[in-house]
């Protein structure tokens, strides 16, 4: 349905990269801001702008303009690319989507919803391609080892 409809606006606008931004406030008013399928979509991105092993300052700038357009702050965009960008470790607090300053308990909850989020059977249940799912487990590595790092860091703290 939606998501196929988007892929196709997204295909089109590859052909068309000057009037991109149009076709990604298409996509973000078809779905509400902060449906999980616009984070899909993102992943997707950031998946084909990494295709040839690099990523370029131009398809880092494309990929903040669209993240703005459907609805991502700037925290939030930094925290997909810390999971896709192959820069040094990702700061475990981008890829969560936290600050340093929240407390260990914030940052669990945080955690879990996410994993809840991109869990692949949830995907599954939600329709999308196998490639999406693909994407989500690597997801879920990167979540999972953002929440090790974070809790070795923190060790003393109280739960």
């Amino acid at each position: 349905g939606e998501e196929k409809a988007a892929a196709r606006i997204f295909n089109l606008a590859r052909q068309d990269v000057a009037g991109f931004e149009q076709y990604a406030a298409r996509i973000a008013s078809m779905f509400g801001k902060g449906d999980p399928a616009l984070c899909d979509l993102m992943e997707g991105l950031f998946y084909i702008a990494l295709a040839d092993g690099e990523y370029h300052p131009a398809e880092d700038d494309f990929l903040a303009r669209v993240a703005r357009i459907l609805g991502f702050d700037e925290r939030r965009f930094r925290s997909l690319r810390a999971r896709f960008v192959p820069d040094a470790r990702p700061d475990p607090y981008e890829v969560l989507g936290v600050s340093p300053d929240d407390s260990l308990d914030d940052i669990r909850k945080a955690w879990r919803r996410q994993v809840i989020e991109s869990h692949p059977d949830r995907m599954q249940a939600r329709g999308v391609p196998p490639e999406a799912i693909r994407l989500a487990e690597k997801r879920l590595l990167a979540l999972n080892q953002a929440w090790e790092d974070i809790r070795e860091e923190r060790e003393g703290e109280l739960v």
